[in-house]
C-alpha cells in the first residue's frame, strides 16, 4: 500500500483528494517517461469508460468495486472521483462498495470503510 496524507480534518483519515491530485502528478511523469505505454493505457481507459450498453457512471461503478477487491488506494480515489463526476449518486456508489465487500470479504471491508472515507471527502470537496 503506498503511504497517503491525511486529511487535514482532525479526523487521521487518508486524505483520498490529495492522493488523487498526486496521482494526476504521477501519471504525468509517467507520460513524459513512457509515452507510448501510457497513450496506450489512456486510450484503454477512455474506451472502456465510455457510454455504451453500460453507462459511465455504471462503469465507473465496477471500477471502484475492482479497486476495492484489489486494495488499491489510488483505484479507490481515482473511481469514486469520477463516479461522482459521471453523476453516480451517493446510494449507488455504496451499493457497488457491498457488493465489493460480497466478492473480497473481512479485507475488501477495510479498503470499503476506506471508500466510505473517499466519498465524503470528494463530496465535501465538491461543495
Amino acid at each position: 500500500m503506498n503511504a497517503m496524507a491525511r486529511s487535514g480534518d482532525g479526523s487521521g483519515h487518508r486524505d483520498f483528494v490529495a492522493r488523487h491530485r498526486e496521482l494526476q502528478r504521477g501519471f504525468v511523469d509517467l507520460y513524459r517517461a513512457m509515452p507510448g505505454t501510457m497513450a496506450g493505457f489512456s486510450a484503454l481507459h477512455k474506451e472502456s469508460v465510455a457510454d455504451g450498453a453500460l453507462s459511465s457512471g455504471m462503469k465507473e461503478l465496477i471500477a471502484l468495486a475492482v479497486g476495492i477487491y484489489g486494495h488499491c488506494d489510488g483505484c479507490i480515489a481515482f473511481h469514486v472521483h469520477d463516479a461522482l463526476e459521471a453523476g453516480v449518486t451517493r446510494a449507488e456508489i455504496e451499493e457497488a462498495i457491498g457488493v465489493a465487500v460480497m466478492m473480497g470479504g473481512g479485507a475488501a471491508a477495510v479498503y470499503a470503510a476506506d471508500a466510505m472515507v473517499a466519498l465524503r471527502q470528494f463530496e465535501a470537496a465538491r461543495t
